[in-house]
């Protein structure tokens, strides 16, 4: 188990909800001298601790999570409650687990909960962490003390947001994510780039995600038909996050449970949780919202393909597995180009032999452009039919995968 770390002010805190989150309140601890040492237990898969989240994290193997969503207080420092024009009260989130002394005693709480959530991070996972203008922009800095490497800001855009009712200010229509590695050094982390592409109508997910506020039958009641939780956030939210940065089987750490919109998420999509959440009566709700969720099937589910995981194979190999063959000639898709095989697997440009190089860089000569994805650009034809080489390449891959197996 590694050490506690020690941290220089005390207190306790309720944590905010997000998503539908209460929060863990967290405590900064007694330091390490003063503190009795804990033995360590395994990991709770699918299970949510009650308790503090910096003291139940301490008894948890180190290196063990794979992904962490976080949506922790926001310290929105509201000095009164709300009214709209009718002098009807605003909903607003006015629990003590949002409040704080000081910007100190909030950066200190901080620094308490990332430092516990890294030591139990996997090399390769990373963390997001939600929140709006009140503390997104202390907890990036504290991020990046800590050693964490950001990879993007991400605006959740929201498509209800509640109005400014005293049009003082904008209307307040977006929180902000930050998607962070734990560290610059971290190059293999999950990122579902090709699935993410896909599923957007073959457009590059952008870091801009305009979706509803959680309402409806997905917002949990309590046993007066209030919200049982007031800063729940929306499934699809946590599904975009869960999609891009895990897959099937990995586990999601959520410090400040809440509801439980990460563990039932997670649960859908065939990803394993745990969660840690202060609060017993947000912690039971969260098990039975959970226990309700029935998991998608495994194929709805699985890891699409992706291109970057797949053995390289270079056009060489294609050549000596006869799938295309030497002399043969290469076109575009729309026959304007032409381009000679040779044995070697390199290509020489028709009308000018003395031209050669690989298919990417003839295929960039033949256009005029710097570079080129030869294995789309150039084209076989066989019986009047043209096909991309990416689809032989494809064939080699399946082979190789065959003889592995």
């Amino acid at each position: 188990m590694a050490p506690f770390v020690a941290y220089p002010v005390v207190f306790m805190r309720n944590a905010r909800a997000g998503r539908g989150r209460s929060k863990s309140q967290l405590q900064v601890t007694r330091s390490e001298t003063s503190r009795a040492r804990l033995p360590a237990v395994p990991v709770p898969f699918d299970q949510v601790l009650v308790g503090d989240c910096v003291e139940k994290l301490a008894r948890l193997p180190a290196e063990s999570v794979d992904l962490v969503f976080a949506d922790p207080p926001y310290n929105l420092q509201l000095e009164g409650s709300l009214s709209r024009p009718d002098q009807s009260r605003v909903d607003a989130v006015d629990d003590d687990w949002d409040k704080f002394s000081s910007f100190a005693e909030y950066d200190s709480f901080t620094r308490a909960w990332l430092s516990a959530v890294r030591r139990a991070m996997k090399d390769n996972a990373t963390i997001f962490v939600i929140g709006s203008y009140h503390n997104i922009f202390r907890v990036g800095a504290i991020l990046q003390d800590l050693g964490f490497w950001i990879l993007n800001d991400i605006v959740w855009r929201k498509a209800n947001p509640m109005p400014n009712f005293r049009g003082r200010r904008f209307t307040n229509a977006h929180e902000t994510l930050i998607w962070a590695a734990k560290s610059a050094a971290a190059k293999s982390y999950t990122f579902n780039y090709e699935a993410l592409k896909a599923g957007n109508e073959d457009y590059q997910m952008r870091s801009d995600w305009f979706l509803p506020l959680c309402t409806g039958a997905e917002r949990l009641k309590n046993k007066s038909g209030g919200k049982a939780h007031p800063t729940q956030k929306p499934e699809a939210l946590l599904a975009r996050a869960l999609f891009a940065a895990s897959n099937p089987g990995d586990l999601v750490l959520d410090p400040f449970f809440g509801s439980g919109t990460t563990g039932a998420v997670a649960k859908r999509l065939g990803r394993k949780f745990f969660g840690i959440e202060r609060d017993a009566a947000y912690a039971a709700a969260a098990r039975a919202r959970i226990a309700a969720v029935t998991p998608l099937p495994e194929a709805a589910v699985a890891a699409a393909p992706s291109k970057r995981s797949q053995p390289r194979v270079a056009f060489a190999s294609v050549v000596e597995a006869g799938l295309v063959e030497a002399g043969e000639i290469l076109v575009d898709e729309r026959k304007r180009h032409r381009a000679l095989v040779r044995a070697d697997g390199t290509l020489a440009l028709a009308g000018s032999l003395s031209i050669v190089g690989s298919i990417h860089k003839i295929g960039a000569l033949a256009q005029g452009l710097p570079a080129c994805n030869g294995w789309t650009f150039w084209h076989t034809e066989r019986g009047g039919t043209l096909a991309p080489i990416d689809v032989l390449r494809a064939s080699v891959r399946e082979n190789l995968k065959t003889a592995a197996e």
